[in-house]
């Protein structure tokens, strides 16, 4: 274990002031060529609670460097691979058969479990700010004397786009207009039962109100909870591989609970659910992508936004995300998210600029308000009569959110390692709501009020047209939709190729690297399975299949709650034993 001495300012641990790298670290931050093969992550530094065990990366895994080179985990890499190729296959050759399925899976879980999965979010929020406020929080991720593989702004850019670029494209104008609408119409009654989607009762016929409720709704569906969701599991990751020295699959995030047995059954269940969830859950926003670009691209230069269009989008934009994966992180996947901020900041300044400023300036703080307002009786489960928008909007977003969190958490952990419980906590879920905060008000706020000022066809538009409808109400309309077309297939580019990278993690038994091969197939898997959703049922069995994954992950998630707060105690009693920080 290295015994490095810390630098003066412990909270300011760069790359450029680090002491040294050992070639682990170097190719976990994406430093080193991706063909070089490396079998373990870089050890804790200084003194840490690193749990023995016998186990040794890879070691179950199956090799062969020729003809095709993999290095593939035994048995979780041929179950996952093999369920979705199946999967594949069946939706393509049967899809109008299986549409009315993916109806009835999508309303049986989400009427079924929304009490669960409501829940469930609510516990992930404390938990993670319970340790923010606890002195756990002081804890750094890969041993105390561990310092950040990058800056703050390359790390902040990676963790943001991973995390919903695709979805703050789709839903950031339809959303807020449509509870806006819903709530301006107020409760609709048919049989006793509620008919509208109007979040809790509504606010008929007043417009402030309204105004007020959707954003509060909308921002519960993109503020704290999705961000806790994705903290929870970064962090169990992040602990347990880069302080406790296990692999860095979800397996390693129970051997608290399951001990050795980890490496058996056990572990090969997790990791196959972490897989499946994964990869639904970026078929779901890839296919979200494509539906929007392809009616950015209607609507920009009148080309018909059909199946075939779609398909043609998803094999081209998988494509440029293949040529990404093979760059590695730092070469790809963080150049293509600092590209993606950068444009994000210009089209939000844009819009601000352009659109109702002030009312932008003062909607974001009395938005903040509403949600501060309003995020109880929104995360209550029971009791409530709103059942279109608790089962349609929140449990759908929940399932959807955990069904992506291995893939974001696990991207996330595996450039977070150097900081801090508490500063890792603070970035991913209070700095990224925040912005998303901004980002609702600017864009869904320009909406609400240029239908207020009598333009309907924002509100008249498809889902995936509202964004382009908007920008159609301020100046340079052809160059900001351009922009907008562009985040979408840059952020449907970032996801790929950093979901890919994890799920080969995953399915190569917690390998940093893994043969080219590999990481080209579940790349290509993914624009795959995209395709055959979209002509299996469109946006309804993309959301069908995110729902069900997210269910049975959601309890995976439960546990490594209690898995994190029992490591983390832990550490810090090592790290008092060794005099590493004071007992108060």
């Amino acid at each position: 274990m290295s015994q490095t001495s810390p630098p003066e300012d412990p909270d300011d641990r760069t790359p450029e002031n680090a002491k040294h790298r050992d070639p682990a670290r170097e190719a976990l931050a994406g430093h080193q060529d991706p063909e070089t093969s490396v079998e373990a992550l870089p050890e804790p530094e200084g003194c840490t609670d690193v749990i023995k065990t016998s186990y040794s990366v890879g070691q179950d895994n199956i090799e062969r460097a020729h003809p095709v080179a993999f290095d593939i985990h035994n048995p979780v890499f041929m179950i996952s691979a093999s369920v979705v190729v199946l999967f594949t296959a069946v939706t393509l050759l049967f899809p109008t058969q299986l549409g009315p399925l993916f109806d009835a899976l999508l309303g049986l879980v989400t009427s079924r479990f929304d009490w669960f999965f409501l829940l469930a979010g609510n516990i992930f929020v404390l938990v993670a700010i319970g340790l923010i406020l606890s002195p756990l929080g002081s804890i750094r991720l890969g041993g105390p004397d561990a310092t950040p593989d990058f800056n703050l702004m390359g790390w902040f850019a990676m963790l943001f786009a991973a995390g919903m670029g695709i979805g703050l494209m789709f839903y950031g104008v339809s959303e807020p207009l449509g509870h806006f609408t819903a709530a301006m119409d107020g409760p609709v009654l048919e049989n006793g039962v509620r008919t509208d989607w109007a979040p809790l009762n509504g606010a008929a016929g007043d417009e402030l109100a309204s105004r007020r409720l959707a954003m509060a709704a909308t921002i519960f569906h993109w503020g704290l909870h999705p961000w806790a969701i994705y903290a929870v599991v970064a962090l169990a990751l992040a602990l347990f591989s880069f302080s406790k020295g296990l692999p860095l699959t979800l397996r390693s995030v129970f051997y608290p609970l399951f001990g050795e047995r980890i490496w058996g059954w056990p572990g090969h269940v997790i990791d196959v659910l972490a897989v499946m969830a994964t990869l639904f859950g970026l078929a779901t926003s890839l296919g979200i992508g494509a539906e929007q670009a392809s009616a950015g691209f209607n609507f920009l230069f009148g080309w018909e936004a059909s199946a075939t269009s779609k398909v043609i989008l998803i094999v081209a934009i998988t494509a440029v995300a293949t040529g990404s994966v093979i760059l590695g992180v730092e070469k790809g996947v963080k150049r293509l998210s600092e590209l993606n901020m950068g444009l994000a900041l210009l089209l939000l300044l844009f819009v601000i600029a352009f659109g109702p400023t002030w009312q932008i300036i003062t909607g974001f703080f009395g938005n903040l308000g509403s949600y501060v307002e309003n995020i109880v009786p929104l995360s209550n489960p029971f009791g409530r009569t709103d059942d279109n928008f608790r089962h349609g909007w929140t449990t759908f977003y929940w399932a959807w959110w955990i069904s992506w969190s291995p893939f974001v958490g696990m991207f996330i952990a595996r450039v977070s390692r150097g900081r801090t419980v508490r500063q890792f906590l603070v970035a991913v879920l209070l700095v990224p709501s925040i912005i998303s905060v901004l980002w609702m008000t600017t864009f869904g706020g320009t909406a609400i009020s240029a239908t207020l000022g009598g333009f309907s066809g924002i509100a008249d538009a498809a889902l995936e047209l509202q964004l382009f409808q908007m920008l159609s109400q301020l100046p340079l309309t052809g160059i900001a939709s351009f922009v907008g077309i562009v985040l979408v297939i840059v952020f449907f580019v970032t996801s790929s190729d950093s979901g890919s990278l994890v799920i080969d993690t995953v399915a190569s038994g917690g390998k940093v690297h893994s043969p080219l091969p590999q990481r080209v197939f579940w790349c290509s898997f993914e624009g795959l399975v995209a395709i055959a959703l979209l002509l299996g049922g469109g946006l309804t069995s993309l959301q069908a299949m995110a729902v069900s994954t997210g269910l049975p992950f959601t309890i995976v998630l439960l546990g490594a709650c209690w898995a994190i707060i029992t490591g983390l105690i832990n550490e810090r009693k090592a790290l008092i034993r060794d005099n590493q920080i004071p007992a108060s």
